[in-house]
């Protein structure tokens, strides 16, 4: 079955870290990582952190500085390094991507199922 897995969620106290990974799983030939959305109770769901076409990274001005989006081509894994948490970090975090695989034509949009971070003051 081909699917982003996230994991690395978990409860921490503000001013804390957490490290989550998304990793393509399946017959996948190549990942297009886009980037980490959240969604909070009664929120829509947000971008946080995202790569830009040119390579480069961008992320939202509530977790700049705070947050880092890197990729392990070799393990068609994704990161996302949390630092600083704070109490409004609370959220059900996804991860994104393009894959290519045997399963079909053509790139198909995937997300992860999803991971519960709680950041408690």
């Amino acid at each position: 079955q081909v699917q982003l897995v996230e994991s690395g969620g978990g409860l921490v106290q503000a001013g804390g870290s957490l490290r989550l990974s998304c990793a393509a799983s399946g017959s996948i030939f190549r990942i297009n990582p886009k980037g980490w959305y959240r969604q909070a109770p009664g929120k829509q769901r947000e971008l946080v952190a995202a790569f830009t076409s040119g390579g480069s990274t961008n992320y939202d001005d509530s977790v700049n500085g705070r947050f880092t989006i890197t990729r392990d081509n070799a393990k068609n894994t994704i990161y996302l390094q949390m630092n600083s948490l704070k109490p409004e970090d609370t959220a059900v975090y996804y991860c994104n991507g393009d894959l290519w695989s045997a399963i079909r034509v053509g790139p198909g949009d995937y997300w992860g199922q999803g991971t519960q971070v709680t950041v408690s003051s």
